[in-house]
């Protein structure tokens, strides 16, 4: 069974500490059912998620995120088979968004309407990086 990476990128809708840890319980929740690992980047702009799994679980959690009402303009950024994951130890890692990632004029500007795979990539390996360093 081969191991898909998908990413993603929306508008938070009604944005708060209340909602991001319901969104928070119930994807490590899913995705430990699910056998999905991934990272959720956050902040009252933007959400960024990468999600790695087989690709039914990952097609059936990307339909979820499409009918979730508090996501905004969902848009896939990229989706591609893997040999290992990023996050293998995460059912999902929240992290907020960083000031290297987009400031929020630059998100305004449609800096996630610009976005290619790589550049997402870049993004999450950045973060993988960052949570080895914090667990060891």
């Amino acid at each position: 069974m081969s191991l898909v990476q998908l990413i993603y990128a929306s508008r938070p809708f009604g944005f708060d500490q209340a909602m991001l840890n319901g969104i928070l319980s119930q994807s490590r929740r899913c995705n430990t059912r699910d056998g999905i690992t991934g990272a959720l980047i956050c902040r009252a702009d933007v959400y960024m998620q990468l999600l790695e799994g087989t690709a039914d679980a990952l097609d059936a959690t990307y339909a979820r995120i499409l009918r979730d009402d508090r996501h905004l303009e969902i848009r896939r950024i990229s989706y591609q088979t893997v040999t290992d994951r990023l996050f293998p130890t995460w059912a999902m890692r929240d992290d907020p968004a960083r000031s290297w990632m987009w400031s929020q004029a630059e998100v305004a500007d449609g800096a996630i309407d610009r976005a290619t795979p790589p550049q997402a990539i870049k993004i999450f390996e950045r973060l993988a990086a960052q949570s080895e360093h914090d667990v060891s």
